[in-house]
């Protein structure tokens, strides 16, 4: 006995993808970079009012540290002539700065001595990291809108303390 399969026909389909010519994908891809890098730029510089700016900050170094003589105490280091030369380091330093420049206060916590956490806070221009361990960072920009010499401080350990002088 003879047996039949009968195997049905591929049917074709009539749908048409959408294609785009290599210039069309090339400009899409230059679109959602430049629609990414500004939505970066505008979440990464908001100021102390919330409000964003797109002008360079100028760079403050603090670091918290502790000494065995003294105890904890905040630190600040400058570069004089390049990025590996170190240059003049204050303790509990005041920080000078322009009446409506933009600052960027970048604290970094070198305490591995008693391996405690540290903090930085500067009530009058809302400025408030969050509580850095051994060797973490955390960099926060503000608008210096208010002329005076205000206070900066590490709410865990009330000593280390400094001020910095808005003119």
């Amino acid at each position: 006995m003879l047996h039949f399969v009968i195997v049905p026909k591929k049917q074709k389909t009539d749908s048409k993808g959408i294609k785009f010519s290599k210039n069309v994908v090339i400009g899409i891809v230059i679109a959602v970079a430049v629609a990414s890098l500004a939505a970066y730029f505008v979440i990464n510089s908001s100021s102390n009012g919330g409000v964003p700016f797109f002008t360079p900050a100028k760079n403050n170094f603090i670091v918290a540290k502790y000494y065995q003589d003294s105890g904890y105490a905040f630190v600040s280091k400058s570069t004089t002539s390049g990025k590996k030369s170190p240059g003049a380091s204050s303790v509990n330093p005041a920080i000078h700065i322009t009446l409506g420049s933009v600052e960027a206060i970048h604290m970094i916590n070198e305490d591995s001595d008693s391996g405690s956490k540290h903090n930085i806070n500067i009530d009058e221009f809302n400025v408030h990291s969050r509580d850095l361990g051994y060797f973490e960072s955390q960099a926060i920009t503000f608008v210096a809108d208010k002329a005076g010499t205000f206070n900066y401080y590490c709410s865990i350990h009330p000593e280390m303390k400094g001020s910095i002088i808005v003119e």
